[in-house]
């Protein structure tokens, strides 16, 4: 007979709840208990923030605790969910993935009651949370392998008005950049699976690298900042200050943006993100492991653009990422996604 998940209280109690979203055993292990933060105060906007959906990337889920702490106090209506990591197994190894069945959570929604233990994981996610929310933060960061800005992050959705929608809520973190990002469709995202229900998702890029005090403070002012923007607490949106200055710009960047490695060898960055390069520029060199004759190899911007992330010092394999340029959203479909969000009702 095959479990169901459930939570350990009633989601509907007014005021601060805590407990658990039980995810039930399988072969592969036993039940998990993830840790849950409920705050009700009636109507309003219903917002789910998740973190640890990657395992390797802590930024979210310190965060997500982090506004635990200050919530009950700050939020004057409508109900938040928080659950600080959705894979406490990935989390606990410091992996990408699950490391009992080698699964990427992010490609496995809307899940399986009777799957492995991440597809049971994606199904408690979808079969409970999901829809109790209108909106979802899902809270990640670009991992240890990059350099990489404060951003928010959404790919293109069919939907033009849930598109506009979406381009809006993630520009109202006021982070340095709002990325949208062209990829090919990938099966079991979140936030593909949250759209088709009609949800508004924001995927937040907290950045690269190492896991800073200084950082930190960025990402969560970004997060109180769509907090303002959904009315859920009172205040003024703030840009936060980043290298310092304060700006937010609004990117786009194709798949052909993205550059590959042309050999395996140690890869070497020659810019940092946000940087602003012309055709032909340096990126990075990669160096040839396996002879001292061979030469370097430069990799090259092909045109006029921005550095949105560049990987950091490490061995690649043949094409490999290693940096992804992009550039101003141009005006034409700004216009476009302008015009789409006057067609929201009030």
């Amino acid at each position: 007979m095959i479990q169901v998940p459930h939570l350990t209280f009633d989601m509907d109690t007014p005021g601060v709840s805590t407990g658990h979203l039980v995810v039930p055993g399988g072969a592969d292990c036993e039940a998990l208990l993830l840790p849950l933060f409920s705050l009700n105060k009636g109507e309003g906007p219903r917002l789910l923030i998740t973190g640890g959906n990657h395992g390797n990337e802590l930024q979210g889920p310190i965060v997500a605790r982090r506004l635990v702490d200050w919530l009950p106090e700050a939020q004057t209506c409508g109900r938040v969910i928080i659950v600080p990591e959705i894979n406490p197994l990935a989390v606990q190894a410091w992996t990408r993935n699950t490391p009992i069945d080698g699964k990427n959570l992010n490609r496995e929604f809307p899940g399986s009651a009777d799957g492995s233990v991440t597809e049971r994981i994606a199904d408690a996610v979808s079969r409970l949370l999901l829809p109790m929310a209108d909106t979802v933060f899902d809270l990640h960061s670009f991992g240890p392998k990059w350099d990489f800005p404060p951003a928010v992050v959404t790919h293109p959705i069919a939907d033009s008005n849930l598109m506009a929608r979406t381009l809006r809520m993630a520009e109202a973190f006021k982070l340095p950049v709002t990325l949208l990002w062209e990829h090919d469709d990938t099966l079991g995202m979140f936030d593909t699976w949250a759209h088709r229900q009609g949800k508004l998702f924001v995927c937040a890029e907290f950045g690269g690298g190492t896991v800073g005090s200084e950082a930190l403070a960025i990402y969560e002012a970004g997060v109180r900042n769509a907090l303002v923007a959904l009315q859920l607490v009172k205040g003024n949106a703030d840009c936060p200050t980043f290298r310092q200055q304060k700006s937010s710009r609004t990117l786009q960047t194709l798949l052909s943006d993205a550059l590959k490695s042309p050999s395996r060898g140690i890869f070497e960055p020659r810019c940092s993100s946000l940087d602003e390069v012309k055709q032909g520029d340096v990126i990075g060199v990669l160096h040839p492991m396996d002879s001292l004759s061979a030469g370097s190899i430069k990799i090259c911007a092909a045109t006029t653009s921005i550095v949105c992330a560049i990987r950091s010092g490490a061995h690649v394999e043949l094409n490999e990422g290693v940096a992804i340029l992009a550039r101003p959203l141009d005006d034409e479909r700004r216009a476009h996604f302008d015009l789409e969000y006057q067609k929201v009702p009030e």
